[in-house]
């Protein structure tokens, strides 16, 4: 399995619709071999993380629960984690 792409089930709180779509793009970027798309690849790329974010919602949603929590934090609650929080008045 790509080591980039962690395990969202059994998340608290449970995996964000952004979380499961960087997940499905992580995917079609490992199958594919396409790190950025071009005008030939686009729409075909697009497509599939439409397909596979909405498999992977559907299998979510299916599966029983966890008995243990993941192991791993995904990506986008770790860039969260480690960002300073804004200042009031920052710009």
């Amino acid at each position: 399995m790509c080591r980039n792409i962690t395990t969202l089930r059994g998340l608290e709180p449970v995996a964000t619709d952004e979380e499961i779509e960087a997940a499905a793009r992580q995917f079609v970027r490992k199958i594919s071999g396409v790190q950025k798309t071009s005008t030939a690849t686009e729409k075909a790329f697009e497509r599939a993380v439409r397909q596979i974010t909405k498999s992977a919602h559907q299998l979510l949603d299916e599966l029983p629960p966890r008995k243990q929590p993941p192991k791993s934090e995904p990506p986008l609650r770790r860039i969260a984690r480690q960002s300073p929080p804004l200042r009031s008045g920052a710009r």
